[in-house]
């Protein structure tokens, strides 16, 4: 396990645009820790996990919950599809996977209905080529709701009547604003019998996760905070408007979690060895449309949950210098490091020049961003397979180079790196610098 996340409670966020491999590091390091926490996003996550003989595709379950006898929260900083949760449970108890007394939610945690599905798919549609690229599954508009003080959480589905009240006068909201905003009505026959009906199946699961994560803390126990999406995915610091509807960065471990800031002694950030983002925004260090083919074809780019291509890029180290800086990055781990096996020539972009000058911080605005020049360093590929290899001292010269020139660049050791989707495909160097290592 990297020096730096041998702390009681501990981050790992993603450095990029998300599907930077978290689920993997996060299963990894959970045998390390009594918990694992997400604290925000929803289903729209996908976590991929491979052990074995066995895939398994989280959505809103922490990886985590795939080592035996470790326990794992879905924090009030989540929202919280029932039926999809209910399913995903489903889906692991058909592989065995038994979460009774090991999974707890959050009472607080905000509730996807229908209506937010049908609302996101209506906005997206309406805006066009302009559209973010959102998965249509509710999250943002569930967002939206909590943000208004409208939404309705996990703990008002245990009071029938209440619960009952709370969503009749949200389905006239929603109805008077579908039929001004997009000319028809939503249809919500049947909803409350199915969510209450829901209540009843996830009710063993709830309670003040708050609470059970800062009194696991005072006994001394362990959490492990898995953050979803990715820095620059971030409400507040990503490349809004397209970004995500919650705080993907190390601070919304804490708001995310009830677990106070000052418990959280150590992040680790999760980077591709590449860059990929899905949906529409700037991305300035895409490739072009054979070499993003190709690494899509070699890194299975493909989103976990909704299938779709993901954009292709070289590494940015203006991104991984602003996600080191928001996160308080103290460790690195860099995942699918074989992709990059074949290519005679890898490229890494150093710094943007925006308008003929360079810029040292990230640019707030995406015009600005979709107009910078990316400036670039090439260097030497390996062209050795790196496929499951286990110990640094097993890596080709020139990838230790590549790893070597982030560490440097970046000042910040990296402390895992993955060679392959299995479990087991994973080095975890001693010392502080790769250098150290070899």
């Amino acid at each position: 396990m990297p020096e730096n996340v041998r702390s009681k409670a501990t981050a790992v966020v993603g450095a990029q645009w998300g599907d930077e491999g978290k689920g993997k590091v996060v299963d990894y390091l959970a045998s390390s820790y009594d918990f694992t926490a997400r604290y925000a996003g929803g289903h729209n996550a996908g976590h991929t996990v491979i052990f074995g003989d066995h895939r398994y595709v989280l959505q809103l379950v922490p990886s985590g919950i795939l080592r035996p006898g470790k326990r794992a929260v879905i924090g009030p900083g989540t929202v919280v599809d029932p039926a999809a949760l209910v399913g995903e449970l489903e889906n692991l108890k058909r592989s065995g996977v038994d979460v009774r007394g090991r999974l707890f939610l959050s009472n607080r945690a905000h509730v996807i209905f229908p209506y937010h599905r049908e609302m996101d798919k209506a906005s997206e549609a309406a805006l066009g080529a302009a559209k973010i690229g959102t998965t249509s599954r509710g999250i943002g508009p569930a967002y939206e709701d909590k943000m208004a003080r409208r939404g309705i959480r996990v703990c008002d589905m245990l009071e029938p009547e209440c619960f009952r009240a709370k969503l009749e006068r949200v389905i006239g909201e929603k109805n008077a604003i579908s039929q001004a905003a997009y000319g028809h009505p939503l249809d919500f026959s049947g909803m409350l019998d199915q969510y209450l009906e829901l209540a009843a199946h996830i009710r063993g699961l709830v309670t003040d996760t708050a609470v059970l994560l800062n009194e696991a803390l005072d006994r001394g126990e362990s959490v492990l905070f898995e953050g979803a999406q990715g820095t620059m995915l971030d409400i507040d610091h990503g490349t809004y408007p397209f970004v995500t509807s919650s705080s993907a960065t190390s601070g919304g471990a804490a708001t995310g979690s009830g677990v106070p800031p000052t418990r959280i002694t150590g992040v680790l950030g999760v980077t591709k060895a590449y860059t990929t983002r899905v949906g529409s925004g700037p991305f300035p260090t895409e490739m072009n449309g054979l070499e993003a083919e190709a690494v899509r074809a070699r890194g299975n780019e493909f989103g976990a949950v909704t299938g779709r291509p993901r954009r292709c890029g070289w590494l940015d180290l203006m991104v991984l210098r602003y996600a080191k800086l928001l996160n308080g990055i103290d460790s690195l781990a860099v995942t699918k490091l074989d992709v990059f096996d074949e290519q005679a020539e890898i490229k890494i972009c150093t710094g943007y020049r925006l308008k003929g000058r360079p810029i040292s911080a990230m640019p707030p605005d995406v015009e600005s961003l979709s107009q910078v020049e990316p400036e670039y360093r090439t260097v030497p590929g390996w062209q050795k397979s790196t496929a499951g290899i286990r110990d640094v001292r097993d890596l080709p010269t020139a990838a230790r180079d590549y790893l070597n020139f982030i560490s440097d660049e970046l000042q910040v050791e990296i402390g895992m790196i993955s060679t392959g989707p299995d479990r087991d495909a994973t080095i975890l160097p001693r010392g502080t610098k790769l250098a150290s290592w070899v």
